[in-house]
This record gives C-alpha cells, sequence and structure tokens, in this order.
C-alpha cells in the first residue's frame, strides 16, 4: 500500500510537492477541474452560493497539460495516481442525456487516450447530477476542529438545482426560464451504462482506470435527482456493468459509512478481492444519513485499522489519500490537518504486517 495525497489545481505548486515529499508521500491525487481556489486549499461547504467553482472556461485537457504534470511530480521524487473528476464543462450533456452528448464522448475519449500516453494510470469521476451539496462547516471534530457535516433536516434536499448548474459548478450562463432538471433512477442507470460501454474499451486500450466515486451525501435524491451509488449494493450493480479492471471504484470510506446499509468491512474486502479499487479515500465519519460528521482518521465510527488488516490480507498494492481532513488550529490549518493524517496512515501502512489477524 502507497500514501498519497490529494492536490487541487491552484494548490499543485511546487512547494506543496514539496511538502507532500517531506511528510513521506509517494503518489499525488491531482484535481484539475477549477475549483477550491488558492495555493492554500481549506474545507468549504459548497453551497448553491458559492459552489465549488465556475467551470464555463474550462479546456479538455491536453496531453502537454497531463505529461507536464508528471513530470513536475517527478522532479520531487512523486508519482501521478490518479487524476480525480471531469471538470462538468467536459461531459454536461453525458449527465444530462443532451445534444452534445456524442461530442463530449469523442471528447472524453480524447482524453483518456491522452492521459494513457501522459502516464496518468487512473481518472476517478463522480456520475453524479446534483454532486456534493447540503454540507456545513463547523468545529463538528475531536476539541473543535472544524470539519464538514450533513443534516437532512437543515436543508431541503428537494431545492432545484441553478439552471446551468451541474455537479455543484456552474458550467454555462443561465438561459432564464429553464425548466427544472429532473432525473429519474432508471435514467441515470441508463446513461452510466452507456457511459461506460463507451468509454471503458478505450481506457483498456490506454492501460487507464476508470474509478467511481459514491456519491456522498448518499441519500436516494437530491436537488430533484436520483443518486447512482447510495448503498453498497450499488457499487457492485455498477462493476457488473462491464466486467473490466478499467472499470473500478473510487472506494470512499466516508461515504461508504455513511450508508444506511451494507458492512463496510465486508464491502472494502469483496471489492479488493476483485481488484477494482483505482484508489481509496482514506477518512472516517460519525454517523450515517441523515445526519452525520467528518473526523479524525482516528476518531470516527469506523475502525480504521481493521480497514487496512482487510487491504493487507486482500493484497491491495494501491494508494490511500486522506482526502478532506478536520483543520488544526494553527497558522496552517489545511495543511496540519493533512500531516497528521498522513502521518497516521503511514504507521498503519508500514506495519500493516504486525497488526495482527483480520477480526472480519
Amino acid at each position: 500500500m502507497h500514501v498519497g495525497l490529494g492536490l487541487y489545481r491552484d494548490s499543485l505548486t511546487d512547494d506543496n510537492f514539496r511538502f507532500a515529499a517531506q511528510a513521506g508521500v509517494t503518489h499525488i491525487v491531482a484535481h484539475l477541474a477549477n475549483y477550491f481556489s488558492g495555493s492554500t486549499p481549506t474545507l468549504s461547504r459548497g453551497d448553491e452560493g458559492s459552489g465549488w467553482g465556475d467551470a464555463r472556461g474550462d479546456t479538455l485537457w491536453t496531453y502537454e497539460e497531463m505529461s507536464g504534470l508528471v513530470q513536475s511530480l517527478a522532479r520531487h521524487g512523486l508519482k501521478l495516481a490518479a487524476i480525480e473528476n471531469f471538470s462538468p464543462k467536459f461531459w454536461s450533456d453525458i449527465l444530462l442525456d443532451g445534444p452534445r452528448r456524442d461530442q463530449q464522448i469523442e471528447g472524453l475519449k480524447q482524453l483518456v487516450r491522452d492521459a494513457g500516453r501522459a502516464g496518468v494510470p487512473c481518472i476517478g469521476y463522480n456520475f453524479s447530477i446534483a454532486g456534493v451539496w447540503g454540507w456545513t462547516r463547523g468545529p463538528f471534530s475531536r476539541a473543535g476542529a472544524v470539519s464538514v457535516g450533513f443534516d437532512s433536516s437543515q436543508i431541503d434536499l428537494d431545492d432545484p438545482l441553478p439552471d446551468g448548474v451541474l455537479w455543484n459548478m456552474r458550467y454555462r450562463d443561465p438561459m432564464g426560464n429553464a425548466a427544472p432538471v429532473r432525473v429519474t433512477t432508471d435514467q441515470i442507470w441508463d446513461r452510466l451504462a452507456r457511459f461506460l460501454q463507451e468509454l471503458v474499451p478505450v481506457a483498456e486500450r490506454a492501460g487507464v482506470r476508470l474509478a467511481a466515486h459514491p456519491d456522498d451525501p448518499p441519500v436516494e435524491a437530491m436537488r430533484g435527482t436520483a443518486r447512482l451509488v447510495n448503498q453498497p449494493e450499488k457499487y457492485r450493480r455498477l462493476l457488473d456493468v462491464i466486467d473490466s479492471r478499467s472499470n473500478s471504484t473510487e472506494l470512499c470510506l466516508g461515504t461508504l459509512q455513511e450508508m444506511t446499509t451494507g458492512d463496510i468491512y465486508e464491502t472494502v474486502r469483496e471489492i479488493a478481492r476483485r481488484d477494482r479499487i483505482g484508489y481509496i479515500h482514506f477518512r472516517n465519519v460519525k454517523g450515517k444519513i441523515p445526519k452525520y460528521v467528518e473526523t479524525f482518521v482516528d476518531d470516527g465510527d469506523i475502525d480504521i485499522v481493521e480497514i487496512v488488516r482487510i487491504l493487507r490480507d486482500e493484497g491491495f498494492d494501491g494508494v490511500l489519500i486522506p482526502d478532506h481532513t478536520p483543520e488544526l488550529h494553527c497558522a496552517a490549518p489545511w495543511h496540519a490537518g493533512m500531516a497528521y493524517a498522513l502521518g497516521y496512515m503511514r504507521a498503519l501502512v508500514n506495519n500493516a504486517d504486525t497488526l495482527g489477524p483480520s477480526r472480519r
């Protein structure tokens, strides 16, 4: 197992690469979509006012851009584990089944081919219309550390998406009188199946894994649109759409724990045994839908040590990243929170063989 770090577009800097290498990180998961601006990231509630960002000016990532990132990381002794999340600008009509769907599929095929040539082994994605929405930022973690939480009783889950917003990002100008977006369960699964059937063969040839993130928050529906992977059995359904190592999971432990059914340890073991993990979001939470908060990695409802035992037993040799972590009260809250999580993770990974037998 390898410990990695996720960095947003504006934080893909030499200073943050040095921070990662000094913390013992070997791999980077890079977000190239235009959100979370600034070289020093912070947790965001991502509400409808600010959202995750503005994608209207995004252009399809090129071979030169991705290759340049791989080379920049290599100068710091780091490897690129994955690029995470397509910009909504690239695939709005794939998600919405709009008139430019076929054009956008061809664009993603070219992006995947270029990613393979550039040395990008994995692309994480979230096949979601509403995306991540409804979080609240506050002092929810140990000793009042700032993290994010979700409480469905405090928001209107049926609040429609603003026109021109997808995955909680603006991808086009509003048109004024557009009808609210509505998507049923059957529709979202049909769109996913078509997406995978067209893109996975291209990814196989390019040597790239596509890794699906579950819905967070994993409610049944949000903002008039059905959710896709909001229970463990739906991950199985996604993996069964097309039997390929290039059809994998971006396995988010926190989201799995937030789900109302299933057993996280059985789910992790099953997916690891199938060799269908692209990489892992290694984080912890307290609570489940309809209410939960994110916690320090050692302080939630997940027995995180048991997760490492299971991954060890199943021969997982991929990358784990902290994802978002609580922020420590200091001059560099994000960096301190990440350093805490990375140190804990490295201790577990480096001593995995001494953790004893799995209890499940």
